[in-house]
């Protein structure tokens, strides 16, 4: 016999983890549409991604030390294009923990072929951050989008590195406290915490950063999208709304109302309570459960953006068909763990998604559970 179903769904049963969950009151019809049809190169163009710019150092709370600039092929366009620049000058050492750290080490040993030391953890874990050696460059990201495990914080880094720190942030920023002080390069996409569209990448850096740029140049040949450098100096206007290639206005637009949405919250502090909030939720549901666990076994380092499950005797298929149920209903989208991760599901707790329909998750969990036990 099949369970009963749940009498309340989620208002909003969005819990992908990229792209996310639109931010609460969002509908296309809200967003300006003046800079389309326009150039970017425009005054008008130019104007719209100079604020999109600045929105974004106001809510990340980033000092002026550091450069943002809006770049093409989501973060992983942002992080190769940091790799391709800037690597090359110092041995290097890349952290890997889950999916998207794994594909930084194959760039860095089997594109640019540099050799690096690497620092693996399995799923569910970190690697021992006190074992890096900075005066290499150092590749890492701040929170496993696949794995549910973060770095606690920044003080792993030294004040006194020789070598970059490289921060692939894309499910942090917006969501946790960011020593930035600590950060030479950072890239995100708006398609996480702030619930943007692809397409776009955000790097960001810092003085250190720039300084290599103007004074390395790599062996390797760098594709049109990748240059940041001209004749010897930074590309400044990267970083003053001039993007390397045609952006999509409508996308920075739809990032645009998603900042001010932050703004009126109160900024980084609101993004960060709701998303704070969402986690606590989840944590009572998964507290409630013998059959369901944190993948991330130490608070300390458990995402609270990508929150990773396991499920008690769940294999592939059977998450195939836990998510699929669930889909089917109309309760809850896009739950199953990422593929190269342990079987299991995957619970975006960003500051887009509303605590209440985190909460109202639980029944219909338990539902999915027993049906497809059951089948």
């Amino acid at each position: 016999m099949t369970a009963q179903l749940p009498a309340r769904k989620p208002a909003r049963p969005f819990f992908s983890s990229g792209p996310c969950a639109k931010p609460p009151g969002y509908a296309p019809d809200k967003l300006a549409t003046e800079s389309l049809g326009r150039s970017h190169r425009a005054k008008i163009g130019k104007t719209r991604l100079q604020y999109c710019i600045d929105l974004m150092r106001e809510v990340l709370q980033l000092p002026e030390t550091h450069r943002i600039g809006i770049v093409p092929g989501s973060d992983t366009g942002a992080f190769e294009m940091a790799m391709w620049t800037m690597l090359g000058a110092r041995p290097v050492t890349t952290l890997a923990w889950e999916s998207f750290g794994e594909g930084w080490v194959t760039d860095a040993a089997k594109q640019l072929k540099l050799d690096p030391t690497i620092l693996r953890a399995d799923y569910g874990q970190i690697p021992d951050l006190s074992a890096i050696d900075w005066s290499h460059d150092v590749l890492f990201t701040w929170n496993g989008t696949t794995s549910g495990v973060r770095v606690p914080n920044a003080d792993f880094i030294p004040a006194d590195r020789e070598g970059l720190s490289f921060a692939d942030a894309t499910s942090a920023v917006f969501a946790y406290d960011i020593d930035w002080s600590k950060i030479d390069v950072a890239t995100f996409s708006w398609q996480k915490v702030l619930g943007g569209e692809g397409g776009h990448g955000v790097l960001i850096l810092g003085p250190r950063a720039v300084e290599r740029l103007e004074t390395h140049t790599p062996a390797w040949p760098l594709p049109k999208v990748f240059r940041l450098v001209s004749k010897g100096k930074l590309a400044e206007g990267v970083f003053k709304g001039e993007t390397i290639n045609t952006p999509s206005m409508l996308a920075v637009e739809d990032a645009i109302f998603a900042l001010e949405w932050a703004k009126g919250l109160g900024g980084l502090e609101g993004l960060k309570a709701r998303s704070d909030a969402n986690a606590a939720a989840l944590d009572t549901i998964v507290a409630e459960r013998s059959w369901l666990s944190h993948l991330c076994a130490d608070p300390a380092i458990r995402s609270k953006t990508s929150v990773c499950l396991s499920v008690e005797g769940a294999d592939a298929d059977f998450i195939k068909t836990f998510a699929g149920l669930l889909e089917k209903q109309g309760a809850a989208y896009d739950v199953a763990g990422y593929r190269d991760a342990p079987p299991g599901l995957r619970i975006w707790c960003g500051a887009t998604v509303n605590a209440e329909d985190i909460a109202a998750l639980g029944p219909w969990l338990d539902w999915a559970y027993a049906t497809a036990r059951a089948g």
